[in-house]
């Protein structure tokens, strides 16, 4: 999206325009979504953080203030509330017994057509989800979203040296997992 239209897009939104809050929701709904899925490994957590992230967008879109995209403000916007969701449901479950019915019904209630696709997301989410939240985060913003080292820090607030050290660590557990789980 030319900068001249995203800035044309948010002034609309902040005047109360709802098409075009609508024609930002069909823009990144779906981008949204797999950032949050790859973070949390599950579609009704993504599903739910999504319609959260779109909320936070529609309600603080008036302090969107043109230093970046409006693609990093949102992707920033969605892996914050995405960190602040696992810390909370790491904090539920520390603190409280789950029902084991609940947790068959979580893992099972994805619907995905292709059985040998599902397995391939079952496996990256897998593995996406025993690296530490930073490296995974890193992670998915390189390798998955295919964004510069800039454009990471510029979202993430860490400095790029940081950020390609955890890129680093975090392809070096997978490659491990990946062994490990071969030699099973």
């Amino acid at each position: 999206m030319k900068e001249n239209t995203e800035t044309d897009l948010v002034k609309s939104i902040i005047e109360g325009n709802e098409f075009a809050f609508y024609n930002l929701t069909k823009k990144y709904k779906q981008k949204i979504y797999w950032i949050s899925r790859r973070m949390l490994g599950n579609h009704l957590d993504a599903d739910e953080l999504t319609q959260e992230v779109l909320i936070v967008i529609y309600n603080k879109i008036k302090f969107f203030n043109f230093n970046s995209s409006l693609y990093t403000w949102i992707y920033k916007i969605t892996t914050t509330r995405c960190i602040n969701f696992l810390r909370k449901k790491q904090l539920r479950n520390f603190f409280s017994i789950e029902d084991v019915a609940e947790k068959e019904f979580d893992k099972n209630n994805d619907i995905i057509k292709n059985i040998e696709d599902k397995e391939k997301i079952e496996k990256v989410n897998y593995v996406l989800q025993k690296l530490p939240l930073r490296q995974r985060e890193v992670f998915i913003l390189k390798s998955i979203e295919n964004l510069t080292y800039e454009e990471i820090s510029e979202i993430t607030g860490k400095a790029i040296g940081t950020l390609k050290a955890n890129y680093f660590h975090a392809i070096k557990k997978i490659m491990g997992y990946i062994k490990d789980e071969e030699q099973k």
